[in-house]
This record gives structure tokens, C-alpha cells and sequence, in this order.
């Protein structure tokens, strides 16, 4: 019987690297210099504290056999109750880790700090004053991911790409409940909330297709919100918008309103053009013609309050997606006993794009409390 339990323990022990060859450890395994660095930590932090672990768990083994009771030459001293030699190996060997991991994640907090601009393309490379960064907007939406490239005049869903050995700045926000943009051989997650903006300063040094999605739960379509990183090179990058110009549409509010709508597994999508100002009025909550938009409100806040004019302006600033038409399944169904949906068009869907043209970017002149002075 116990040769039998050996023999066990034995092919269980050769059976785990087969079980792990189909994981995927791309987080141990990175592309881009923010990952590596991250794993890196992820190894120093984990060979600090097995410097504890291991010594620990080989004494417990130890003194598990040394003093068993067949045992009969090991010492016994019942009398025994301390050691000063013994109690500085105690609480100094643990102080002295915890300080190194401390100084080490205090460096690293810092140094990987998402919203830090890069200071090198890897470690060997530095960024220079004639390293120019690209910017690309993220947008999660109800599920699916939008990407516009504000410098390139386009956008796409559900694909990115960007040129290898260049910083990258993400802006990040989201339109309706709280996603997590993740892309694991590029950077840590970045969380993305609607009428907030988050940042992500990032650099891809392979080239390859990457696999991105959203790490937060965020309802019935969450498991299909996922997209691929293309890491180009130069000329690569150029084809590729290239490409998104000729095949796309036009991204304006009407386009982008539809798009709002919540849907499941969306395949990629092409814009050869994007409105003016849209990224701005996703951030701040007013693609809709007739909202108030969140700096607009806060611009009033600042200047001391709208007095008479405070209901008005909350009506202006409601923005639910939940009430639009055609919306796909799941939908949260709200406290108050609504359904989730109502078969009422959203306003200002299908208005003509010149809209956006008329009073303040397409969603109405600006308040005049706007231009109030602030109360004494």
C-alpha cells in the first residue's frame, strides 16, 4: 500500500507541467516595456517573500521529523523558554524584507504610474525630445470597445493597432456601468467610468496580435467584450490607416448614438471620419442634441450655483442608455420596477449630423448662467 500512495504522488507531480503547458502566462511573459517592468515586480516581490516562506516551511518539515517520537536522541528541555540569539532571527529576517518590499513598490508605484508620461521605449532606450507619442481615445460601450484616433482622423470597434517602439497615451472613459480596458501583454489594467477620464501611458516593442478585453464584469454581453492589439511597424501602421480610410464610414453623434445601443459580439468595425468634438461630448455626457454637458455643470458649480435654474439644468444633465430603442439582451432592470427598455426612440438619434453645427456643438446653446459671476 504505500509504494501504491508513492507511485501516485509520482505521476500527479509528472502530470502538473501537462496541465499548466495550456495556460496562457502572458502576464509572466509580456511584449511591451510597462508589462515587463510589472512583471518584474511581480518576480522580485515573490523572491522577497520566499526568502521567509521557504526557511519556514523546510524548519516546520524539520522539526516535524527531529522531534517525532521514535525519535528518542532528540533533545528534550522542558525548562526552555528563550533565546535572544534565536528571537533576533525572528523579527529581524522578516523586518529587513518588509523594508526591501516596501522601498522596492514605493519606486515601482511611482515609476508605473499609469497616468506618468514614458521615459523609455525599453531598458535600454530612453524617450527623447523627438519621440512623438500617439493618442488613442477608449470608449467601452454596452459591449463592445470604441477606438478613436484623434491625430488620425478615425476610429474603429473592437480593433486597435498602434506602432511598435512608440508611447502610446490611452484616454479612457465609457458610457454606461464601469469596464476595465486590459491588455495583458501591454500594461495593467485601467479602469473606464463613465463622465470620468482615465489615463494610460503604455509601449508595445513587439510586433504581433495581442488579446485585449474587459477584466469587470459588466452585464449579459461581458464575456464577448474582447478585441486584438495589432502591434505594427511603421509602415504597417500607415497600411492600416490606410485601410480603415478606405473601407469605413463616418462616425458622427447620429452614427455614434446607434452604436451606443447595447449589442453582444460586434465585429470590427471601420470609420473613415469622426466628428469634431466627439470624444468630448462621450466624456462629458451630451452627444444627445438638448443635454447639458458634465463640464458645463461643473463650470456652473464653480461659478457658485444656478439658482431658479437648478431643475432645468438636472433634466438637461439626465443620461441613461438603458431607455434607448433596439437595445440587445440583459439589460438591468432598474429598482424603480421599469423595464429595462422602452420602445421610444432616443431623442435625437436619427437628427442630421449638421446638427452638431448649430449653438454649442450640438447640444444646445450654453446656459447663461455659464457667464454668471460668482455669488458674493
Amino acid at each position: 500500500m504505500p509504494r501504491l500512495m508513492k507511485l501516485i504522488r509520482r505521476l500527479s507531480a509528472l502530470t502538473l507541467p501537462l496541465a499548466l503547458s495550456g495556460c496562457n502566462l502572458v502576464v509572466m511573459s509580456p511584449s511591451g516595456d510597462i508589462a515587463v517592468q510589472q512583471r518584474d515586480l511581480i518576480l522580485v516581490s515573490v523572491a522577497l517573500m520566499l526568502l521567509i516562506i521557504v526557511p519556514v516551511i523546510c524548519l516546520t518539515l524539520y522539526f516535524a521529523w527531529h522531534y517525532r517520537r521514535s525519535n528518542t536522541t532528540a533533545k528534550y528541555d522542558p525548562e526552555w523558554h528563550h533565546s535572544t540569539r534565536l528571537e533576533v532571527v525572528i523579527w529581524s529576517a522578516p523586518l529587513a524584507i518588509i523594508i526591501a518590499l516596501g522601498a522596492v513598490t514605493w519606486v515601482s508605484t511611482h515609476q508605473l504610474d499609469p497616468y506618468r508620461p514614458l521615459d523609455r521605449i525599453d531598458a535600454e532606450r530612453p524617450v527623447t525630445a523627438e519621440t512623438k507619442p500617439i493618442t488613442i481615445e477608449v470608449v467601452a460601450l454596452d459591449w463592445k470597445w470604441l477606438f478613436l484616433y484623434p491625430e488620425q482622423g478615425i476610429a474603429t470597434v473592437n480593433e486597435i493597432a498602434a506602432p511598435i517602439d512608440t508611447p502610446i497615451e490611452f484616454k479612457i472613459t465609457g458610457s454606461t456601468v464601469m469596464n476595465s480596458f486590459y491588455i495583458p501583454a501591454l500594461a495593467g489594467q485601467i479602469y473606464a467610468m463613465p463622465g470620468m477620464q482615465t489615463k494610460l501611458h503604455a509601449v508595445m516593442n513587439k510586433e504581433g496580435v495581442y488579446e485585449g478585453f474587459s477584466a469587470n464584469y459588466s452585464g449579459d454581453g461581458f464575456s464577448g467584450m474582447r478585441f486584438k492589439f495589432h502591434g505594427l511597424s511603421n509602415a504597417g501602421f500607415a497600411d492600416w490607416v490606410s485601410r480603415v480610410k478606405s473601407q469605413g464610414s463616418t462616425l458622427n453623434r447620429d452614427a455614434y448614438l446607434k452604436l451606443e445601443r447595447p449589442s453582444s459580439r460586434v465585429p470590427v468595425t471601420y470609420y473613415a471620419a469622426v466628428e469634431n468634438g466627439l470624444y468630448e461630448a462621450i466624456l462629458n455626457l451630451c452627444v444627445k442634441p438638448g443635454q447639458m454637458c458634465v463640464n458645463e455643470m461643473m463650470h456652473i458649480d464653480m461659478m457658485g450655483g444656478a439658482g431658479v435654474d437648478s431643475e432645468e439644468n438636472r433634466q438637461r444633465l439626465e443620461y441613461d442608455t438603458r431607455w434607448a430603442v433596439d437595445a440587445g439582451p440583459g439589460a438591468t432592470h432598474p429598482a424603480t420596477g421599469h423595464g429595462a427598455k422602452q420602445g421610444q426612440e432616443a431623442e435625437g438619434v436619427n437628427a442630421p449630423a449638421a446638427a452638431a453645427d448649430e449653438g454649442h456643438e450640438g447640444h444646445g446653446a450654453a446656459p447663461d448662467q455659464l457667464n454668471t459671476n460668482p455669488k458674493p
